[in-house]
C-alpha cells in the first residue's frame, strides 16, 4: 500500500465498533478497545515483550484535526509492508511524516518516543 491511501471499504463491524469512543471530547475515554486508552496490564506487555517491537517510519500522517481519530500508515523497517493503525485521538501533533515509530506486534501499541498508543490495526485486505 505504499504511497497509496488506506483502502476502509474492507472495515467489519468488530472494527468499526471498536472505533466508535462513547465519550466526549471533554471526557476522558477509559475504553479498552484497542485504538483506545493503553491499559497497564498492555503497558507490562509490551515491555515484557522487547522483541516483538517492530521499527517503521510514519508515510501518512493526520493532516488536519478530526472527531472520528487518526489513521497512520506506518512503513515497517523490516518486511517494507505498509501497516494502517487508528487511535480514536487526534494525533496531529504527536505525529508527522518521515517520524520513526514503532508497532508492538502482539499488543498493537505504537510507540512515538517515550508515548505509547493503543492502535486499531486495519485488517489486511485479501
Amino acid at each position: 500500500m505504499h504511497g497509496r491511501e488506506a483502502n476502509m471499504s474492507n472495515l467489519t463491524p468488530p472494527v468499526t465498533d471498536a472505533m466508535l469512543c462513547r465519550r466526549s471530547a471533554a471526557e476522558c475515554c477509559m475504553s479498552p478497545e484497542a485504538g483506545h486508552v493503553v491499559s497497564a496490564i498492555r503497558e507490562r506487555a509490551t515491555a515484557a515483550t522487547p522483541s516483538k517491537w517492530r521499527d517503521g517510519i510514519v508515510v501518512h500522517a493526520p493532516s488536519s484535526r478530526g472527531n472520528g481519530g487518526s489513521w497512520i500508515g506506518i512503513d515497517l523497517l523490516d518486511s517494507q509492508d505498509t501497516v494502517w493503525v487508528w487511535n480514536h485521538a487526534d494525533l496531529t501533533t504527536a505525529v508527522s511524516m518521515g517520524v520513526p515509530v514503532a508497532l508492538h506486534e502482539l499488543y498493537d501499541t505504537l510507540a512515538i518516543g517515550a508515548t505509547r498508543f493503543s492502535v486499531l490495526r486495519l485488517p489486511r485486505s485479501s
